[in-house]
């Protein structure tokens, strides 16, 4: 079965999933490999015991997926989407699907907020630096650890693991980059991918990443854009998606959500 959630927030930065954010996301794909075959054995009761107190999954329990695919738009807050004519796809979804309005940004501008998406911190950065390179563990690190494979698409990038700005590809929109046992690893940094190899991948199953990042470039994201843009982009890049075996066969969950709202403070 598939599941999609729409993160937004009525009161200032459309959302970022940051500390428990990153957990919940580990949660949903770790839960098979952590603890299943010890909890199999148990009653309910036991076993959601068992998980809540591991530490892992914070009740009430996260589902286990098999897929999870993260798409990161920019700097528009929940009104400037929600009832929006110019956004009649994301609306729909919306409005068939799950919608939370309870999470925020952690900062402005962007990349702070990329970067505890999948680092749980702004490790002190309040710019959108391209220079400012972290020694610090990532949410690619628990995945490599628990045997979940990942990819980072970026759209309009113009090579794998590029470094720099290249517009409409923009540095500060890819976190993975900025983390030195990503982008000084080769093993890592060749899953750091222009968008185009998506396709192709989601052909399988085998070859479908359980974790999958999408980044759209400064126009499609809404950074440069109209969300008219952005709407008819994710209209055209969701569907595909969500017809591949890796939603169509097996668990998969999509998450669509902005990096922050424009000229507010958190």
């Amino acid at each position: 079965y598939a599941n999609i959630y729409l993160m937004l927030n009525r009161k200032g930065f459309i959302p970022l999933i940051i500390t428990l954010g990153v957990l919940a996301i580990l949660s949903a794909l770790f839960y098979n490999t952590q603890i299943k075959k010890y909890t199999a054995s148990l009653p309910t009761n036991q076993a959601i015991k068992v998980i809540i107190q591991s530490g892992l999954i914070i009740s009430p329990l996260i589902p286990s997926y098999d897929h999870i695919v993260l798409i990161i738009m920019e700097n528009k807050t929940a009104e400037d989407i929600i009832g929006n004519k110019s956004a009649p796809y994301i609306n729909s979804l919306a409005q068939q699907n799950s919608l939370a309005t309870n999470y925020s940004a952690v900062s402005n501008p962007s990349l702070p907020n990329y970067l505890s998406l999948i680092g749980g911190s702004t490790f002190g950065i309040t710019s959108d630096c391209t220079n400012c390179f972290i020694d610090s563990n990532s949410i690619v690190d628990q995945l490599e650890q628990n045997h979940k494979s990942w990819k980072a698409y970026m759209e309009s990038m113009p090579s794998r693991c590029f470094l720099g700005d290249a517009n409409p590809y923009a540095q500060k929109h890819n976190p993975f980059v900025y983390f030195n046992n990503i982008r000084n690893n080769p093993n890592r940094c060749k899953n750091i991918i222009p968008l185009g190899e998506l396709s192709k991948d989601l052909t399988t199953l085998s070859s479908t990443p359980n974790f999958i990042w999408i980044t759209p470039n400064l126009c499609n994201d809404m950074h440069d854009c109209s969300v008219s843009q952005g709407d008819t982009w994710l209209s055209q890049q969701i569907p595909q998606i969500l017809d591949s075996p890796s939603f169509k066969l097996q668990k998969s969950l999509l998450i669509l959500t902005w990096d922050e709202g424009e000229g507010l403070s958190n």
